[in-house]
This record gives C-alpha cells, sequence and structure tokens, in this order.
C-alpha cells in the first residue's frame, strides 16, 4: 500500500548516538523532519514500531511525540538514514493493519468494581479491568478512544461475550498469561544498561553501545523528580502488591500510615516492579496508560503495562541504571 504524506511538521528531537562503557548519559545528536502519514499507514508504522520494541507511546493512528521518537530511535540503531522517509519494507512487515477480536467468557473474569478508596482497595485480592474497553483497549497497546473509533455504534456499557472488534493488528498484551513472582538475574543481559532521559521522557536500553529499545516513560514529578544518578535494580516482581503509602509518595518519608494494594491492572504499579537501589523508588507499570509522558509520578519510572511487561524481558535484575 502506497502511503500519503498530507504534511509535514518540523521536530527537533534527539536520539542516542552510543552508550559509553562508562556511566554516563549518550549523547544527543541530531535534528530530524518528520512528515504526518494516513491514519491507516500511522497505524502501521505505530505496529511495526511496538512489534520492533521501539514504543511509539498507545497506538492511534497519529503521529504524536513518542510515535516521531520511536521512528528516530529505530533508524538510529539500525544505522538508518535519518530522515523523514519511510522504507516501504516497514510498512510490508505489517501487510495487514487491523485484525479481529473475539470477546470471550473468560475475559470477564478480568473485569470488575474497583472502589476508589485506597482503603477499600486494600481490602480486595485483586484490582481487575474495570471494563471490557480498558481491557481490549490495554492488550492491543491502543487509546480506549481509538479502539472506539474503529468500532462505531457499540454499546461500550454492555459488550457481551461472543462480539468482534476490529483491533490494531499488534502483538498482544495477554494479561492471562503472567502469573504473580520474583524475576530472576539474567546472566545473558548482565552487561545491559538502562539510560533514563527525564527531558524526552524515555527509557532505552543499551547492550555494549547498541541501542536495543526505546520505551515512553513518565519520569517522577516537580515535587518529587526521578533521582538524577546511576543505580542498580535491585529486584523485580510481576503483578507487585503496592505499598501506599503517602509519606513516601508525597516526601520520600517512610510511614506506618499505610495500605497494602493487591496486585492487578489497576494497581497503581501495574503488571512489573523493578526496585532501584534508592528507597521508594523503581521501574513500575501503571493503571493509566493514557498519561504515560504526560501526568506526573512520585519520582519512580512509569510504563505502560505492555512495555512494562517487554522489559523485564530485556533488562537483568543488577543492570545498571543511569537517570539524566
Amino acid at each position: 500500500m502506497k502511503f500519503v504524506c498530507l504534511n509535514v511538521a518540523i521536530g527537533v528531537f534527539s536520539v542516542a548516538a552510543s552508550a559509553q562503557e562508562k556511566s554516563t548519559p549518550p549523547p544527543r545528536v541530531y535534528p530530524v523532519a518528520l512528515p504526518n502519514y494516513d491514519e491507516e499507514t500511522a497505524t502501521r508504522l505505530q505496529i511495526f514500531l511496538d512489534n520492533s520494541d521501539f514504543g511509539p507511546g498507545k497506538i492511534d493512528g497519529r503521529m504524536g511525540e513518542f510515535f516521531r521518537k520511536a521512528l528516530i530511535s529505530y533508524k538510529h540503531a539500525r544505522a538508518m538514514p535519518k530522515t523523514g522517509a519511510v522504507d516501504q519494507w516497514m510498512l510490508d512487515q505489517v501487510p495487514v493493519t487491523y485484525t479481529t477480536y473475539t470477546i470471550r467468557e473468560e475475559d470477564l473474569k478480568s473485569i470488575g468494581d474497583v472502589p476508589s478508596s485506597h482503603a477499600e482497595q486494600a481490602r480486595l485480592k485483586w484490582l481487575p479491568y474495570t471494563s471490557l474497553l480498558e481491557f481490549v483497549a490495554e492488550r492491543f497497546h491502543s487509546a480506549e478512544s481509538y479502539i472506539q473509533k474503529l468500532n462505531p455504534g457499540k454499546n461500550w456499557e454492555h459488550l457481551q461475550p461472543g462480539e468482534t472488534l476490529k483491533v490494531p493488528n499488534v502483538l498482544p498484551f495477554e494479561v492471562e498469561k503472567f502469573t504473580e513472582g520474583k524475576i530472576p538475574e539474567n546472566p545473558a543481559f548482565a552487561s545491559r544498561k538502562i539510560f533514563v532521559d527525564t527531558h524526552e521522557h524515555l527509557l532505552e536500553v543499551f547492550d555494549q553501545g547498541q541501542l536495543v529499545c526505546v520505551f515512553p516513560i513518565t519520569p517522577g514529578s516537580k515535587t518529587l523528580p526521578a533521582p538524577v544518578g546511576t543505580w542498580k535494580i535491585l529486584g523485580a516482581t510481576v503483578w507487585p502488591w503496592f505499598r501506599y503509602d503517602e509519606g513516601m509518595l508525597n516526601y520520600g518519608v517512610r510511614t506506618e500510615n499505610y495500605y497494602n494494594l493487591p496486585p492487578g491492572p489497576n494497581n497503581l504499579v501495574g503488571i512489573l516492579w523493578m526496585g532501584l537501589n534508592k528507597p521508594g523508588i523503581g521501574i513500575h507499570g501503571t493503571n493509566n496508560p493514557e498519561t504515560i509522558g504526560r501526568a506526573a509520578s512520585h519520582g519512580c519510572i512509569r510504563l505502560a503495562n505492555w512495555d512494562a511487561t517487554r522489559v523485564k524481558d530485556l533488562v537483568s535484575v543488577g543492570n545498571t541504571v543511569i537517570i539524566f
């Protein structure tokens, strides 16, 4: 399929040239002009980048900030000319832009009510999705509004098993396949380094100077910014319990006034917690992927759940984390 270039938007985005072996941030090197594409072409490119571990943010068929950064980063990592042109072979990797998903009876097990108060949440054993729309959107790494746009006329409050939805043809985040537990060290990735760019809102992984992956993040807040410095991953857990302590979250001070929130996609740290050797600070998922890159977090490095689950398979406990 040929793509249509509607107009050109100039974006000056910095991309890591290489990661030096010492723990210093990789240099930022070049401006790139990128075009805007029609919705289907943009969706195909987002799917390609997402499947390649260069996260474009939520799939929505639009040329947003993280889509552009992912495309530049991918070209850089593959030593491709860093121009606004998109090679046809990228599009050829996604010959089918959309697929269908049929709601299953078992999907209803992932849906339920989540009370607003943390005290009530702490009484539960699981924090589920609150709707089938939320479930399907996260499964296919998409904005909820895009899933709704692709499926006009659906009654989203009363979806039933057997109903079929049109969705982006991306490798799905299959929530039912993950089990609670600690993640062991991966010796094959012992030399990898994680760079957290708090200005570009990106997490990058390097292996001996080679850029492995890039994902959009939310890095802390103005009150509690992500701690600049060199750290290490001490441990990692899938489906973590979260100690909700407002003293720690707001002031970095641990108190005895807290709630233990159970795991689930609507836990505040989502599917993953990777704790750093900085008390209370970690790399984690989220209960609200729509806010990645924009809303504040409490000093931590927050990813969409579908990106967090891939990060856990691309790094290891013991890896160095450089926040800058």
